[in-house]
């Protein structure tokens, strides 16, 4: 049996945030329904490249689990055969523009069923936000990911993938878990609302806190981190290499191995707090001696001694270093290799019970 077994979700979503949460779901054992515009279906069909044949690879990373069926809302028969649909789920996830949902009648309060979970995702809110484009892009620049991301203030960079998207989804699944347990408890569905700025400005942790505490705001410092030093991406005879040292004991093996004990009793770099103000010079004093060697002599000498580090791997190696590491990070569902779920429930784990579904199907 699995963990969701018995839960029926109509998934309005479309894109990335919201299908990733109901991907998540249907790899607990829900039963995902995913509602698409007819003969066009998600977006995301047409993100390409890469391809998987002639399936846009995106479209693929976040949809297994699910049926398809092709409603269209903008008509009356589209309408009732959506709410026959939501009759009988128990969960309803949508990321439409705010709005967009009550004019089909079909938001949370026009259903009017006191069981009903339903998830609503959106940009900037359904209130003073609520026609703001809801782009993970955007989001990362006017919610200040970007600011404090990137070599300096003049030169900000966006995340590699679509992080907030990813982030937004957790959260969504965290919520809708949530009602389901406090419906299980008391019959009542209810409401759950996410945003995709509020949830990065969330996701910051540290970076946010130093600001709503202390009325710090950060800047971009590369790779460096605002409070822990060495922590950061060091050049070595090959490649890169990132050095995550956390505490002093750590610092001081480090200095050992690289052949310059004096560094951990010089006063510029005793403590954390020293390393930090200090950390132009600890930068240079540390790179002379790691450029001497390979970044896997580096890896293979400091970490069965506690250092934290490791070469700046591409997708192919991180990939191989999970496998090496009997982590399983793949699944295949028939002849098609895709992402393993990373959730592992020793009870009821998760399940790959149907690929990404063909628009036709």
């Amino acid at each position: 049996m699995s963990s969701l077994e018995g839960v029926v979700i109509a998934d309005f979503s479309r894109v990335l945030a919201a299908p990733y949460a109901t991907m998540m779901l249907g790899d607990l054992g829900a039963e995902v329904v995913k509602v698409e515009q007819p003969g066009r279906g998600d977006e995301t069909r047409t993100w390409g490249p890469p391809h998987y044949e002639d399936e846009a690879t995106y479209f693929l990373s976040v949809n297994r689990n699910k049926t398809s069926v092709q409603i269209d809302l903008s008509s009356e028969a589209g309408r009732q055969e959506a709410r026959e649909l939501i009759a009988r789920a128990d969960v309803v996830v949508e990321n439409f523009k705010p709005g967009t949902m009550k004019k089909f009648g079909l938001d949370y309060e026009s259903l009017g069923r006191d069981d009903l979970v339903y998830c609503s995702i959106s940009g900037f809110g359904s209130g003073k936000g609520a026609d703001l484009p809801g782009y993970d892009l955007l989001v990362q620049a006017v919610g200040g990911l970007m600011s404090v991301t990137g070599p300096g203030p003049y030169e900000p960079v966006k995340t590699g993938v679509a992080l907030v998207d990813v982030l937004t989804g957790l959260h969504a699944c965290v919520g809708i878990l949530a009602a389901l347990r406090h419906r299980e408890a008391t019959g009542l569905g209810q409401l759950v609302e996410l945003d995709l700025l509020t949830v990065l400005l969330s996701s910051m942790v540290n970076q946010s806190a130093g600001f709503t505490l202390a009325g710090s705001v950060p800047k971009p410092m590369g790779n460096r981190h605002p409070s822990i030093a060495p922590y950061e991406v060091f050049p070595t005879d090959d490649q890169p290499i990132v050095l995550a040292v956390g505490n002093d004991r750590q610092f001081r093996r480090l200095c050992s191995v690289l052949d310059v004990p004096e560094l951990a009793t010089d006063s510029r770099f005793v403590t954390n707090s020293d390393r930090v103000e200090n950390v132009d010079e600890l930068f240079e004093l540390l790179s002379v001696r790691l450029r001497a060697r390979p970044a896997q002599h580096w890896f293979e000498t400091l970490t069965p001694l506690g250092v934290p580090c490791g070469p700046v791997n591409d997708v192919a190696h991180a990939f191989a270093l999970a496998e090496s590491l009997d982590l399983d990070p793949t699944a295949t569902i028939g002849d098609m290799t895709l992402v393993a779920n990373p959730i592992r429930l020793s009870r009821t784990p998760v399940t790959y019970r149907l690929r990404p579904p063909k628009l036709e199907q």
